[in-house]
Protein backbone atom coordinates (compact mmCIF):
# COMPACT_ATOMS: atom_id res chain seq x y z
CA UNK A 1 0.00 0.00 0.00
CA UNK A 2 2.19 2.47 0.88
CA UNK A 3 2.64 6.12 1.41
CA UNK A 4 -0.79 7.49 0.35
CA UNK A 5 -3.21 10.50 1.53
CA UNK A 6 -6.56 9.72 3.23
CA UNK A 7 -8.79 12.84 2.88
CA UNK A 8 -9.68 13.86 6.80
CA UNK A 9 -13.68 13.92 7.48
CA UNK A 10 -15.81 15.28 9.89
CA UNK A 11 -15.47 12.26 12.03
CA UNK A 12 -12.07 12.74 12.24
CA UNK A 13 -12.16 16.44 13.87
CA UNK A 14 -10.66 15.39 17.20
CA UNK A 15 -7.81 13.98 15.95
CA UNK A 16 -6.77 16.07 13.78
CA UNK A 17 -7.01 18.55 16.72
CA UNK A 18 -4.60 16.65 18.68
CA UNK A 19 -1.76 15.89 16.09
CA UNK A 20 -2.06 19.86 15.25
CA UNK A 21 -1.62 20.63 18.43
CA UNK A 22 1.43 18.74 18.80
CA UNK A 23 2.36 19.94 15.63
CA UNK A 24 1.82 23.75 16.70
CA UNK A 25 3.86 23.26 19.73
CA UNK A 26 6.54 22.13 17.72
CA UNK A 27 6.23 25.12 15.30
CA UNK A 28 6.67 27.28 18.26
CA UNK A 29 10.42 26.65 17.52
CA UNK A 30 9.89 28.93 14.79
CA UNK A 31 7.33 31.33 15.72
CA UNK A 32 6.50 32.72 19.31
CA UNK A 33 2.56 31.29 19.48
CA UNK A 34 1.49 31.03 23.13
CA UNK A 35 -0.67 28.59 24.54
CA UNK A 36 -4.36 29.22 25.83
CA UNK A 37 -5.79 28.63 29.64
CA UNK A 38 -6.44 24.78 28.45
CA UNK A 39 -2.83 24.61 27.21
CA UNK A 40 -4.06 24.75 23.06
CA UNK A 41 -2.53 27.04 20.61
CA UNK A 42 -4.71 29.00 18.66
CA UNK A 43 -5.72 27.93 15.10
CA UNK A 44 -8.22 30.45 14.41
CA UNK A 45 -9.46 28.64 10.56
CA UNK A 46 -9.25 24.98 11.98
CA UNK A 47 -12.92 24.26 12.30
CA UNK A 48 -13.25 25.86 8.48
CA UNK A 49 -11.75 22.72 7.05
CA UNK A 50 -14.77 21.26 7.75
CA UNK A 51 -17.31 24.14 6.39
CA UNK A 52 -15.33 25.76 3.82
CA UNK A 53 -15.39 23.28 0.77
CA UNK A 54 -12.16 24.94 -0.50
CA UNK A 55 -10.22 23.69 2.42
CA UNK A 56 -9.07 20.34 2.32
CA UNK A 57 -6.91 18.29 5.44
CA UNK A 58 -5.31 14.57 4.75
CA UNK A 59 -3.99 12.02 7.14
CA UNK A 60 -0.83 10.87 5.30
CA UNK A 61 -0.55 7.13 6.06
CA UNK A 62 2.63 4.70 5.46
CA UNK A 63 0.45 1.94 4.78
CA UNK A 64 -2.26 1.68 7.86
CA UNK A 65 0.24 4.20 10.30
CA UNK A 66 -0.40 7.66 10.20
CA UNK A 67 3.02 9.93 9.82
CA UNK A 68 1.71 13.23 9.38
CA UNK A 69 -0.81 15.68 7.85
CA UNK A 70 -1.52 18.34 5.71
CA UNK A 71 -3.74 21.40 5.25
CA UNK A 72 -4.51 22.66 2.22
CA UNK A 73 -6.17 26.05 0.99
CA UNK A 74 -6.35 28.86 -1.66
CA UNK A 75 -6.13 32.20 0.53
CA UNK A 76 -2.61 33.71 -1.11
CA UNK A 77 -0.24 35.29 1.51
CA UNK A 78 1.57 37.07 -1.11
CA UNK A 79 -2.57 38.95 -2.36
CA UNK A 80 -2.07 36.71 -5.72
CA UNK A 81 -4.61 34.13 -6.73
CA UNK A 82 -3.22 30.50 -5.74
CA UNK A 83 -5.30 27.70 -6.72
CA UNK A 84 -3.44 25.98 -3.90
CA UNK A 85 -1.69 27.18 -0.42
CA UNK A 86 0.00 24.23 1.79
CA UNK A 87 -1.39 25.67 4.76
CA UNK A 88 -0.34 23.22 7.44
CA UNK A 89 2.38 20.35 6.41
CA UNK A 90 4.39 17.95 8.67
CA UNK A 91 5.84 13.97 8.92
CA UNK A 92 5.94 13.63 12.80
CA UNK A 93 9.36 13.36 13.82
CA UNK A 94 10.23 9.78 14.16
CA UNK A 95 9.03 8.96 10.42
CA UNK A 96 11.34 11.78 8.86
CA UNK A 97 14.71 11.10 7.17
CA UNK A 98 12.56 8.59 5.20
CA UNK A 99 12.29 10.34 2.19
CA UNK A 100 8.46 10.72 3.16
CA UNK A 101 7.94 14.63 3.52
CA UNK A 102 8.94 14.81 -0.53
CA UNK A 103 7.59 11.61 -1.73
CA UNK A 104 4.17 12.76 -0.35
CA UNK A 105 4.45 16.68 -1.31
CA UNK A 106 5.07 15.62 -5.14
CA UNK A 107 1.89 13.15 -4.65
CA UNK A 108 0.19 16.42 -3.52
CA UNK A 109 1.29 18.35 -6.26
CA UNK A 110 0.32 15.60 -8.25
CA UNK A 111 -3.30 15.50 -7.00
CA UNK A 112 -3.99 19.15 -7.02
CA UNK A 113 -2.37 20.97 -10.28
CA UNK A 114 -2.24 24.33 -10.73
CA UNK A 115 -1.29 27.74 -8.96
CA UNK A 116 0.39 26.84 -5.41
CA UNK A 117 1.73 28.96 -2.35
CA UNK A 118 4.21 27.67 0.19
CA UNK A 119 5.00 29.73 3.06
CA UNK A 120 7.92 28.68 5.17
CA UNK A 121 10.18 30.01 8.08
CA UNK A 122 13.63 30.68 7.04
CA UNK A 123 14.90 29.46 10.63
CA UNK A 124 13.13 25.73 9.81
CA UNK A 125 15.70 24.51 7.68
CA UNK A 126 14.26 21.39 7.00
CA UNK A 127 10.89 22.98 5.61
CA UNK A 128 13.25 25.23 3.55
CA UNK A 129 14.98 22.25 2.24
CA UNK A 130 11.66 20.35 1.58
CA UNK A 131 9.99 23.35 -0.37
CA UNK A 132 12.56 24.60 -2.45
CA UNK A 133 13.60 21.22 -3.46
CA UNK A 134 9.49 20.44 -4.44
CA UNK A 135 9.45 23.74 -6.13
CA UNK A 136 12.98 23.85 -8.17
CA UNK A 137 11.10 21.99 -10.89
CA UNK A 138 8.59 24.64 -11.19
CA UNK A 139 10.27 27.78 -11.16
CA UNK A 140 9.65 29.18 -8.45
CA UNK A 141 9.04 32.89 -7.56
CA UNK A 142 10.46 34.05 -4.31
CA UNK A 143 8.83 36.07 -1.92
CA UNK A 144 10.55 37.85 1.34
CA UNK A 145 7.11 38.55 3.46
CA UNK A 146 9.94 39.43 6.45
CA UNK A 147 13.06 38.24 7.42
CA UNK A 148 12.12 34.92 8.79
CA UNK A 149 8.89 33.72 5.87
CA UNK A 150 9.48 33.19 2.46
CA UNK A 151 6.88 32.17 0.16
CA UNK A 152 7.28 30.19 -3.07
CA UNK A 153 4.74 30.22 -5.76
CA UNK A 154 4.77 28.33 -8.61
CA UNK A 155 2.07 26.70 -11.38
CA UNK A 156 2.83 23.17 -11.49
CA UNK A 157 0.55 22.84 -15.30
Amino acid sequence: MGLRLVKVEAKDRDLLWNINQKYLYEMTNFYDDLMDENGNFHYGHFDDYFTDKKRTAYFIKNDEILVGFAMLNPYSNIAESPDYTMAEFTIFPSYRRKHFALDIAKIILEKHAGKWEIKYNEKNGGAKKLWNTLAEPYGPRVHHLNEEETVLSFETI
